[in-house]
């Protein structure tokens, strides 16, 4: 259980704060993470890591010289907004380019993809590394399509130790990918992790059980077995990471045993103490091998083994020198770092001027987001529940989450004079910021999408919101990558947008947007029969029969409350 929480909602701001008044020696906080409080050295690339809030170490614990450069931090296991990420960057970046490395998720590619094309657009060479460590997650031929769960610590490690060495943007992406592509990671669960201010843990494992194949954000395991002792746990984790033992490996590993937040030290050691054995009849020497909590899951009972197949320029990397709040080794070598004078912080930009008619409809919008936000609270409870099942419990939250901060946006800009378009624009920013996460991401991207049919000049037709609809649907589908059948959101969303283009006659929308959004509950119901095949429900294959997508419900109550309130 987690017990030491103000507002839960604050939760991970007020830790990164706290955070930064207990090591301001290597951290300082900007708008939406942290960076180091020296400046990047003119033409070094900046090696920007980051997600979710819940995995302390990870990510805010690992900036610093030998590592990274600044770190985006969402809220607890979802993904920073591509605000925050684009922020950290920009404080981070001094010329030399930015990486961006984060676990293979989908709320992270989103998020960090959105960042990077912004930053692109100013100029930025910005190139991605998503670690993908996790064997269950998807099939030896598939590496780069797995999750990343402890195996992020040693690709960042080593990245960030390239760099310390003069490693260009190339050079250091190159390494970074190298590292990724060397790594493995084996884990188990006895009980799942509790959210601050919930009532109880995202998921529990049977008596006797174990999950076999965790995850880091509160997801199970993708089967359950009787628990093993020590020994037996130690070899089910090192067999199954030595099948994927590369031919030729010089017969050298990087090992991290990993706890995730319960199980402590001295089990950890117990486990090694036969992990380091079969490694050693396996040929295989342990190079600085690592024991303790790396990448946590807040309080979940668990661990995990990571090994990085060495050669000798990534074992050079592994045993470099760093200096981090979380990770140290070694003595950094003396180097003149300038203190930063000033960050960057997102400017207030002025209310663009708008028409009474333009405010008009802001105002019924605002009244649509109030009333998003009053239905997201009402069914939080259910869409964590359904999320639990076959997801990371998250999706209630984050849906509470997102339409607070877009109601709450959405009438401060109505304060300020905003026209619809404006409005909308700021309500898309702060649901994305608000939620992180995949939903989050989408959300505000269909909100922004929505905008760009409004104007701040004039007012609305019926016409208007139906197209202001579609545009949103065809922001999901097109940011997202989702395609009906992969049980997401979009199997709602692509049915409610066909039935609302043929009911729609012109007139007041409010009945073809309820029969539209009778055809998405539906849909949504259905999706109880598919398989996910995207996102982090997809992990967990044939778990996932029987429970409908929570992304897919959420949508269509929300276009069902719609409708009735524009009738």
């Amino acid at each position: 259980m987690t017990k030491l929480y103000n507002d839960p909602a604050q939760f991970a701001a007020q830790a990164v704060r706290g955070l930064t008044l207990s090591h301001p020696e290597h951290v300082a906080e900007v708008h939406g993470g942290v960076v180091r409080p020296t400046l990047t050295p003119k033409g070094q690339p900046a090696l920007v890591i980051g997600g979710g809030s819940g995995h302390y170490p990870a990510f805010a614990g690992w900036v610093g010289p030998g590592m990274g450069h600044g770190a985006p931090c969402g809220n607890v296991f979802a993904s920073p907004s591509a605000s925050q990420v684009y922020s950290v960057a920009r404080n981070a970046e001094n010329g030399g380019g930015v990486i961006l490395g984060f676990g293979n998720y989908a709320g992270d590619v989103l998020h960090f993809g959105l960042a990077a094309e912004k930053l692109r657009a100013e100029g930025v060479d910005v190139r991605i590394v998503k670690v993908s460590d996790d064997i269950v997650s998807n099939t030896p031929d598939q590496h780069r399509d797995r999750r990343g769960i402890a195996g992020d610590l040693p690709v960042f490690k080593i990245a960030g130790a390239a760099i310390e060495a003069g490693a260009d943007l190339d050079e250091a992406e190159r390494i970074a990918w190298k590292a990724n592509d060397a790594t493995r990671s084996f884990g188990v669960a006895f009980d799942g992790c509790t959210l601050p201010g919930a009532d109880d843990a995202l998921f529990h494992v049977p008596a006797g059980q174990m999950g076999v194949g965790l995850g880091i954000h509160g997801e199970p395991g993708v089967r359950d077995e009787p628990v093993g002792s020590a020994d037996e746990i130690a070899t089910l984790l090192v067999e199954g990471l030595l099948a994927e033992r590369p031919e030729g490996s010089s017969g050298r590993a990087a090992v991290i045993l990993n706890g995730l937040g319960t199980v402590k030290y001295e089990e950890l050691f117990v486990v090694y103490a036969k992990v380091a054995e079969l490694l050693e009849t396996a040929g295989i020497t342990p190079v600085r091998p690592e024991v303790g909590e790396f990448i946590t899951s807040l309080d979940m009972a668990g661990l995990s083994l990571t090994l990085v197949f060495l050669d000798e320029e990534l074992e050079q990397h592994w045993l470099a020198p760093v200096d981090t709040p979380a990770y140290r080794r070694g003595a950094v070598a003396p180097v003149e770092r300038e203190q930063r004078e000033s960050y960057w912080t997102p400017g207030a930009d002025p209310v663009p001027a708008a028409s009474d008619d333009s405010r008009a409809t802001a105002a019924k919008v605002a009244d649509v987001l109030d009333l998003f936000q009053a239905v997201c609270a009402r069914e939080e409870a259910e869409l964590g529940r359904i999320d639990q099942i076959a997801g990371d419990g998250d999706h209630g939250q984050g849906m509470a989450y997102g339409s607070t901060g877009a109601a709450k946006a959405a009438r401060a800009a109505l304060d300020e004079g905003a026209g619809a378009r404006t409005l909308l624009v700021r309500a898309g920013e702060a649901w994305s910021e608000s939620a992180g996460g995949t939903s989050g991401a989408l959300w505000g991207a269909a909100l922004t999408a929505a905008a760009g049919v409004y104007s701040d000049d004039d007012g609305a037709t019926p016409r208007t919101v139906v197209d202001a609809l579609d545009s949103g649907i065809d922001a999901v589908l097109r940011l997202g990558g989702a395609q009906v059948g992969d049980k997401t959101m979009v199997d709602a969303a692509v049915p409610f947008r066909a039935t609302l283009e043929k009911a729609f006659t012109g007139e007041n929308p409010a009945v073809a947007i309820l029969e539209a959004a009778g055809a998405a509950r539906e849909a949504a119901a259905a999706t109880a029969e598919i398989t996910a095949r995207l996102g982090r429900s997809r992990v967990l294959g044939e778990r996932s029969l029987g429970t409908p997508d929570p992304g897919a419900i959420s949508f269509s109550i929300l276009m069902t409350e719609l409708g009735e309130h524009l009738s």
